[in-house]
């Protein structure tokens, strides 16, 4: 059971989620010693069972608020937190703050309304909970430290006060594309344009793949010729530099 930008919450197989693109994932489970496991050890399989049903019987959209008192809608921690709330445990004790100004004034375009929630590694550090085993790609990791060296340089760019914006010629397209996906989420369809992403907010997020995808670009050329000239693949401090060069 997850939650989907697109779909909203919904169940997918093992096969299913192993197809999806992984960088690293980890199994969790609650500590034996746990009052609540030691009194019911039954109960990790009830709150799967009751968040499968939820799942089913009940449509749930992707919570862009990330409001995790709100169960109406859901986003990927919520998911989790909601089902084992439900019989008494309360996981996510640590929880994240997102307080850069940047960050915050760019997130809220999207719709995030809450900045003190629940993100997925924060449950690294729950005490409750014991790791059962880890896996890793090592070579999508790999693409994933550019990726991580982009967003710190925008996030850079956030803070010092560069504001989002998007292409207003687009609004009239944009809008047509809404009312359609309005129609296909009415048949239970995925859309074009995710249920609960307004029109201005689809396309500020064109607006910064776009930005992702130059920088990207670039910062990917140099490093290539850093390590030519070099023998070795530039540090991330030296990733994050020339992700910043104009």
């Amino acid at each position: 059971m997850e939650a989907h930008i697109d779909k909203g919450v919904t169940i997918a197989t093992a096969s299913d989620y192993l197809k999806d693109s992984k960088l690293r994932f980890m199994v969790l489970r609650p500590r034996f010693d746990l009052p609540e496991i030691l009194a019911n050890p039954m109960l990790p399989h009830q709150a799967a069972e009751y968040v499968f049903n939820e799942a089913n019987n009940r449509h749930i959209p992707y919570d862009f608020a990330m409001n995790y008192f709100d169960s109406t809608a859901m986003f990927c921690s919520e998911v989790g937190s909601y089902a084992y709330r439900q019989f008494g445990v309360s996981l996510w004790e640590p929880k994240s703050t997102v307080s850069s100004a940047g960050i915050v004034s760019w997130l809220s375009t999207f719709g995030v309304e809450n900045f003190f929630t629940l993100l997925p590694a924060d449950l690294e550090y729950d005490p409750s909970l014991s790791v059962v085993s880890e896996w890793r790609s090592r070579d999508t990791l790999a693409k994933d430290r550019l990726d991580n060296a982009v967003m710190d340089a925008l996030i850079s760019r956030a803070n010092a006060g560069e504001k989002l914006s998007y292409n207003r010629w687009m609004l009239p397209v944009a809008r047509v594309l809404k009312a359609y996906s309005l129609i296909m989420n009415g048949m239970g369809r995925v859309a074009i344009i995710p249920e609960g992403m307004s029109v201005l907010t689809t396309l500020t997020n064109e607006e910064f793949k776009r930005r992702f995808r130059e920088t990207k670009s670039l910062t990917l050329r140099m490093a290539e010729e850093f390590e030519k000239e070099e023998g070795y693949p530039p540090p991330y401090w030296e990733l994050v530099e020339m992700a910043k060069r104009p």
